[in-house]
């Protein structure tokens, strides 16, 4: 079978130069014999077209006007040393500073004007290398009193670690290198089983009491500060002072760097975890030396009156201490955990069941606190989740409400008799069966909390009455209030539960 192909051109089909400035005819021709569906082609396809004309659309954009009247184009760039503008001057695009002029020094009002630009641009500068670009609100002043707990913190360490030397006496003719080094081991080992113990044994309680346990540990840490500082004046009990002031400090390390996490997460707005925790480890390396700086300039004031040098510590200790401590205060306070545990869950229903709205993270961490003294013992009537406690007294009611358990319930609320020392009262139990989700925690809460609202005015006698028409109010509110606690940040995933609050009961059908 035989085919042709046949394209008719001009002489100057393979000018290239000229060939694209008018349009040449091209025709393919098929025998009609050979194919039926063959026919006739009187154009390229548009792929063809496009490559074949490259060439002459690039000449007709350049035919195009461009503007020559000077334009400022609407994009304006942030950078560390000002806001700047793009602007079309007729002939190049140039980036021009939004306040006008360059930096110049001709005259006092430049030098002014120059002066005050470069300390913007510095403080810019520091401000990108030490903070996150997006933060919350209250970051800044989280920031302001880590300042301050750093710096003093840092100081004091460094005093602490210049009288554990000079305790076991290094620098010193009489000193025992070997002796100083085996001492020196034996407190970081038995320092670092410590924390081994403590982490295990307070895992759930860095979730759920953070605040407390983050402050609780700090005063720990300053307490070891002071052991240390003690050294000097009792050396035959270095090994003794430095291993328990070793112990509390790596206490307060495992509980720093296991709450770290969570208190950074409070801050990511963007979810930028990483640059937040990044930014805290620079801001703790700056701040650190800072304080060093601050204890070796006291060194150098003091440094031709040895009996003053030695008694710096004890002096300086109580202050600085102080201003630690209430740095490390402040700056929890700034910190609006978004998680929810059972105290911050039972705070957000109480607010809505007697004042009709959902408090935000920042109101619930202000009414929190530090929370260093529990209140449980002091509120009337109090909630708490887990499971009866067999050694206590188990009213009547509380066997009842297991009886009407049905295969569908995932909790249960009854009554129970608690002990505080010699002191007898009564408080509402809310017990969880296993494999009850999220749902079933807020909504076994908000029943409760229901009910500890008609306590004083309710006949024991109309318990389950009273609880059948709570657990319908809670049904009505539960979608709501999750609504609500979503809409204004809560991570409403999880419900962060202590080793005992976890317990669980199995509902068996016999």
């Amino acid at each position: 079978m035989q085919s042709a192909l046949h394209i008719s051109t001009t002489k100057s089909a393979f000018n290239f130069g000229s060939q694209w400035e008018r349009r040449n005819e091209v025709q393919t021709f098929l025998p009609v014999k050979q194919n039926p569906c063959f026919r006739r082609i009187s154009e390229l396809p548009s792929s063809f077209k496009t490559s074949f004309h490259f060439e002459f659309e690039e000449e007709k954009l350049k035919k195009e006007p461009e503007p020559t009247s000077p334009t400022l184009l609407p994009v304006v760039i942030r950078q560390p040393d000002g806001v700047s503008r793009y602007f079309w001057d007729g002939n190049d695009l140039k980036l021009v500073s939004v306040d006008g002029k360059p930096i110049c020094f001709d005259n006092f009002d430049d030098l002014r004007d120059g002066c005050r630009r470069l300390f913007r641009s510095c403080s810019l500068g520091v401000r990108n290398f030490l903070l996150p670009r997006e933060i919350n609100e209250n970051y800044l002043e989280y920031v302001k009193w880590k300042f301050l707990h750093r710096v003093f913190s840092s100081a004091l360490q460094v005093l602490a670690t210049q009288a554990m030397f000079s305790a076991i006496g290094i620098g010193y003719a009489r000193s025992l290198p070997s002796a100083a080094a085996l001492s020196w081991v034996l407190k970081d080992g038995l320092g670092r089983l410590s924390r081994c113990i403590y982490t295990a044994s307070l895992a759930s309680a860095f979730d759920t009491n953070l605040k407390r346990v983050r402050f609780s540990t700090s005063v720990v840490f300053s307490l070891s500060i002071g052991l240390e500082l003690m050294t000097p004046a009792f050396p035959q009990y270095f090994l003794f002072l430095a291993s328990i002031a070793n112990i509390a400090k790596q206490i307060s390390l495992a509980c720093y760097l296991a709450t770290g996490t969570a208190v950074h997460r409070s801050f990511a707005v963007a979810d930028n975890l990483g640059e937040v925790s990044a930014k805290a480890q620079i801001q703790t390396v700056c701040f650190d030396n800072l304080g060093l700086m601050l204890a070796a300039t006291l060194n150098i004031m003091l440094k031709n009156n040895q009996r003053l040098q030695a008694g710096l510590p004890f002096v300086i200790y109580p202050v600085f201490t102080a201003i630690d401590l209430y740095g490390i205060y402040q700056s929890l306070k700034h910190v609006h955990l978004q998680t929810l545990t059972k105290d911050r869950l039972e705070m957000i229903i109480d607010t809505w069941i007697q004042l009709g709205y959902v408090p935000s993270p920042a109101e619930v961490s202000k009414r929190e606190g530090i929370n260093f003294f529990s209140s449980k013992g002091r509120q009337k009537w109090p909630i708490r989740i887990g499971c009866l406690n067999p050694k206590g007294q188990i009213p009547k009611l509380s066997m009842m409400a297991m009886q009407s358990l049905s295969e569908d319930d995932y909790y249960f609320v009854c009554t129970e008799v608690c002990f505080h020392g010699f002191q007898r009262s009564e408080g509402i139990l809310l017990c969880l069966r296993e494999g009850a989700s999220t749902a079933d925690i807020i909504m076994g809460l908000l029943q409760a909390c229901y009910i500890r609202e008609r306590l004083p005015h309710l006949d024991m006698r109309e318990w389950f009455k009273v609880a059948d028409e709570c657990k319908q109010s809670a049904k009505g509110d539960m979608k709501l209030v999750k609504e609500k606690m979503i809409e204004l940040g809560w991570t409403c995933k999880n419900i962060l539960l202590s080793t005992n609050e976890q317990t669980r009961f199995s509902f068996v059908d016999d």
